[in-house]
């Protein structure tokens, strides 16, 4: 084989190594607001 041919065929596993690796996806967790919010005690008449 040519040092091209070879050259092209090593690369290209290279690339196709690089495209199957398992990639790390970045976790994001949002704490859900309160739908709602208990009643605050404010005095007897208000």
């Amino acid at each position: 084989m040519s040092k091209t041919l070879k050259f092209i065929a090593l690369s290209g596993l290279v690339v196709a190594a690089a495209a199957c690796a398992p990639k790390q996806e970045e976790i994001i967790i949002v704490e859900p607001e309160p739908i709602s919010s208990e009643p605050v005690y404010t005095g007897k008449y208000k």
